[in-house]
């Protein structure tokens, strides 16, 4: 086994991960690293062989670590990551900070960040996939992010660097996000908090928040978000033409496509990562032959299948 280097954090081998995703499926990592600190992180990677490759995780919100495990060092930050810092209409949030806790803070302060109270996940994953709903991107309210490359350097990025697209950016192969600073409008705190439980209220009314699930399996093929506005087009949701191609409930395994609502899967119990994976192969395949139309995954797949 690889020589590693030595840390202040946490350094785990063969961590079985999938205690740290949402559906609770997949293999071990070759390691877990947990920093203690920003210069912990710095030095791991710096002095950690080029050969070893480094995969970022937060908190598993949107990801299935396929059964085989996943043949990297997984690093997952923590509490020494997690700050939220308001300066006028500025926030500055480490990347373990929740996206639930960033919109409350936020608000607090009279600064509108509330379309991110109702993502689950991390700001380092928001900025990673340029989350977004009700027609509000973290790209529109992105100033800067902080990264550390793989070279173990500290790197400010810029919208232009990240290339921010629909649910997608360029990022350095090994680059870990470790904060963000964002910008959004300012207004009265107490008309933020009840957007925000109005959100609340017609998220649980509409999506399987009880049950576990990563989310939006698939991108709209419109390429945006839902606004949640009366006059939304629904023609081209990936949700619309899932329920046009009779999928709503399909299964595979202990694995479901929500009958509350059909653009995400569940663990309905005992799903392996292969049951869901498979069960969204067999979605995109049958959605293609009902509409001609690819439905490409939002969820990401990561790691090696079990091989029995």
């Amino acid at each position: 086994m690889t020589d590693l280097p030595a840390v202040r954090g946490r350094l785990t081998p063969n961590r079985d991960l999938s205690d740290l995703t949402w559906l609770r499926v997949g293999g071990p990592a070759d390691y877990l690293f947990q920093p203690a600190d920003l210069k912990d992180l710095q030095e791991f990677l710096r002095n950690l062989p080029a050969d070893m490759d480094v995969f970022p995780m937060g908190v598993g919100s949107n990801l299935i670590v396929r059964d085989g495990g996943l043949r990297s060092v997984v690093i997952r930050l923590g509490r020494g990551f997690n700050g939220i810092a308001v300066d006028g209409d500025t926030v500055t949030a480490g990347a373990a900070a929740l996206d639930a806790h960033v919109a409350r803070k936020s608000a607090e302060a009279g600064v509108d960040l509330t379309f991110l109270r109702t993502i689950p996940g991390s700001i380092g994953g928001a900025v990673r996939m340029n989350a977004g709903c009700y027609g509000s991107y973290l790209a529109d309210v992105f100033v800067s992010a902080q990264a550390v490359l793989r070279d173990g350097s500290l790197a400010t990025l810029s919208a232009e660097d990240l290339q921010f697209k629909y649910r997608q950016t360029e990022l350095a192969p090994g680059a870990v996000l470790v904060s963000a600073t964002l910008r959004g409008p300012k207004d009265d705190p107490d008309a933020l908090a009840a957007r925000m439980e109005e959100q609340l209220r017609k998220r649980d009314e509409t999506q399987p928040t009880k049950e576990r699930s990563a989310g939006s399996t698939f991108r709209n093929p419109a390429g945006f978000s839902s606004t949640g506005k009366a006059d939304d087009v629904m023609d081209l949701k990936a949700w619309k033409v899932i329920d046009n191609a009779g999928l709503r409930g399909a299964t595979l395994g202990g694995a479901q496509m929500s009958e509350k609502h059909s653009n995400f899967m569940i663990n309905a119990g005992g799903a392996t990562a292969a049951d869901l994976e498979g069960l969204g192969e067999n979605v995109r395949k049958k959605v293609y032959a009902d509409s001609g139309i690819w439905l490409e995954w939002e969820i990401m797949r990561v790691g090696d299948p079990k091989w029995s």
